[in-house]
């Protein structure tokens, strides 16, 4: 099974798998298949909803997680038992998850000492004098705003009637209207951000919305528990109208 690291962000299923095995407080060696692969699913009918197209390598993963599901639901003879361990049909997934992590632990690691080079001060002063940097998911990783993105579609689309909408509303309104819930320095939740009427195409706007302005360091996500409510704030020294 084919899979890619992008060092810049993420994304892939790898790395929804691995976030997954960190959730659940599992050995990376011993994947509770069953278990990752009704989760990974469960994130995946979301990701669909964003975008079928990114779903793609998805769905690929989950076929190889029910596939190795199957083969371990498979009775195995007296002599299976003896080399269960080189059997296992989850050997080359654990492998690439592991050298995943550690391709990821790397990237964080230099995530680190750019941080700490930002303390420097060098004797020449730098050309942006404000020393604006590039905003950083700290608390919240995407997969929490995957995750809560799902709940918040399979609970609100439960409440509406089945019709078909057209929704010919620009993209920059959605980000208007998140900016407005935040200006002020407001801190809100996460859900607040979504008002009715509770169509998809308005629901993944928003979320959409939200994606840029992480992107253009206009505001940033905190969540102070795990699994806990997922708060919108403007960074510090950001000027949101």
């Amino acid at each position: 099974m084919l899979y890619q690291v992008a060092l810049d962000a993420f994304h892939g299923p790898l790395d929804l798998l691995l976030y997954l095995v960190k959730r659940n407080e599992v050995d990376v060696r011993d994947i509770p298949i069953a278990r990752i692969a009704e989760q990974f699913l469960d994130h995946l009918h979301a990701i669909q909803t964003i975008d079928v197209e990114w779903a793609g390598d998805f769905l690929v993963m989950a076929a190889t997680l029910m596939e190795i599901k199957s083969k371990l639901l498979l009775p195995r003879t007296e002599g299976d038992a003896t080399s269960e361990e080189g059997d296992d049909p989850r050997k080359e997934l654990v492998r690439q998850l592991i050298e995943y992590r550690k391709t990821k632990e790397a990237a964080g690691h230099l995530d680190r000492l750019a941080e700490e080079r930002q303390f420097q001060v060098g004797r020449i002063p730098p050309d942006d004098p404000e020393g604006a940097t590039s905003p950083r998911l700290r608390q919240v990783e995407l997969w929490d705003l995957v995750s809560a993105f799902g709940r918040l579609m399979r609970e609100t689309q439960s409440l509406q009637p089945l019709h078909v909408v057209a929704d010919e509303t620009p993209q920059s309104a959605y980000l208007d209207l998140v900016r407005d819930k935040v200006h002020g320095g407001h801190r809100v939740p996460f859900r607040a951000l979504f008002d009715p009427p509770y169509t998809r195409p308005r629901l993944i706007g928003v979320f959409l919305a939200v994606l840029e302005l992480i992107k253009l360091a206009e505001i940033i996500l905190e969540q102070w528990e795990p699994f806990g409510d997922i708060w919108v704030a403007c960074l510090p020294n950001t000027s949101v109208v």
